[in-house]
């Protein structure tokens, strides 16, 4: 059976245990760190061995696990701090640079929402610094979002719209935001994985559209992603029927975690874009 996940620390785990060594793979390098309840995963991938077998990209993957994240103000505080570190830890940005924030998904599926809501929660400043500059503090960034939609919606290849925006508008970093599919239902809803390496669309369901990454827009893509999915067949002894399959399924209270994970996401890209930002000032821009 494949096992579907777009994490690429469980795909570390996988491939790992698969393979019945404990020698690390050549070309991937994994090591976890933890704060305070909180774990971190950095998973390198280095060489074309890692990437084919791993089947990810190479590059930087960093996963952070957070159990309580949906009940635990100090998790979520964490996790918002440690979004924004990765970040900066990724790209450089600066107040004079212009970053492009793509929430990706269909805002009318629960579970397919998360980069619809982040949008909502985001710090979006390009259109005051343009016109209204003077009203801003030095360390206000620049900052656009678009929610591109879907195929099935648009007629228009999600990464054709990104890549229109881009070429017109000529940002220094585009950070785009999807929901993910994971293998370990523990990791639903309480992971969040931040990628140096783009993202493809729908890859998460089996639905693949071109990637949305550097070579493709010319220009520095990081993904963030939540998973909200797991197949059924990852977590059911039963064999799933091949018309059924792949059966998606989620957590039943799917509302309030999109609500919760879209508010730590858009806190931690609005922290890394916005020099020694306060809570308060945030919510003078996004109500």
């Amino acid at each position: 059976m494949t096992i579907r996940t777009d994490l690429a620390m469980e795909a570390h785990e996988l491939c790992k245990s698969e393979a019945r060594d404990s020698a690390e793979i050549d070309g991937v390098s994994a090591a976890t760190e933890n704060y305070d309840g909180v774990s971190i995963t950095r998973v390198n991938i280095t060489n074309e061995n890692g990437s084919r077998r791993l089947g990810k990209a190479m590059g930087r993957y960093v996963t952070i696990e957070a159990p309580n994240l949906k009940y635990s103000k100090d998790e979520f505080d964490t996790v918002c701090n440690l979004i924004c570190d990765e970040l900066r830890a990724m790209a450089e940005v600066d107040p004079d640079s212009l970053t492009l924030v793509v929430g990706l998904g269909n805002g009318k599926i629960t579970p397919d929402a998360l980069g619809t809501r982040v949008i909502d929660c985001l710090m979006v400043t390009r259109h005051i610094k343009r016109y209204m500059k003077e009203i801003l503090s030095d360390n206000i960034s620049n900052v656009c979002a678009i929610v591109p939609g879907v195929l099935g919606t648009t007629g228009i290849e999600t990464v054709d719209i990104i890549k229109s925006i881009t070429e017109k508008i000529k940002p220094q970093l585009v950070i785009v935001i999807d929901a993910l599919a994971a293998a370990d239902i523990r990791r639903v809803s309480t992971t969040v994985q931040i990628a140096d390496t783009g993202i493809q669309p729908g890859a998460g369901v089996g639905n693949n559209r071109e990637c949305v990454n550097e070579e493709v827009l010319g220009v520095k893509v990081i993904a963030i992603g939540v998973p909200t999915v797991i197949d059924a067949a990852s977590i059911s002894d039963a064999k799933i029927p091949e018309d059924l399959a792949p059966l998606m399924v989620t957590t039943q209270d799917i509302d309030a975690v999109i609500d919760r994970m879209s508010h730590a996401v858009a806190a931690g890209i609005n922290l890394a874009l916005h020099k020694d930002i306060t809570p308060d000032e945030i919510e003078n821009y996004v109500g």
